[in-house]
């Protein structure tokens, strides 16, 4: 039984450290993201918590806590911008017009005369391959 408990409370002394190591790395992640701190400021903190982890880690997320939300979102919406632009690259990269459209707009490229037959045939063939 007495193994029993120490398995228990290693448990739960485990759990508390892996949140406080996230915790700790949110910290540090916000310190680094903050461009309005100064690097005198952030050194000074990352020696606080080296010197008093718990304490610094807990006087931060009080005094800075609002700061830390509106950093996340921001660098949440930025990311979410990047990600929705690759998209539109990648899956707009034939403007948004499907094989029937470009064939369309080849034939009639091809009738202005502006391009001949095999051009018309090559610009066919790749409107049919994507």
């Amino acid at each position: 039984m007495d193994n029993f408990w120490s398995i228990v409370w290693l448990m739960i002394w485990s759990f508390f450290f892996v949140a406080y190591l996230f915790v700790l790395f949110y910290v540090l992640t916000d310190l680094f993201r903050d461009h309005q701190l100064s690097g005198w400021w952030k050194a000074l903190w990352i020696i606080f918590l080296i010197i008093a982890p718990y304490l610094t880690a807990l006087v931060y997320i009080i005094a800075r806590g609002r700061g830390m939300a509106e950093r996340q979102g921001a660098a949440y919406q930025q990311a979410r911008t990047a990600q929705d632009a690759y998209i539109k690259q990648v899956a707009g990269s034939s403007g948004g017009k499907s094989a029937t459209d470009h064939i369309a707009d080849a034939k009639a490229l091809l009738d202005n005369g502006t391009i001949n037959q095999s051009e018309f045939d090559k610009l066919k063939a790749k409107a049919l391959a994507a």
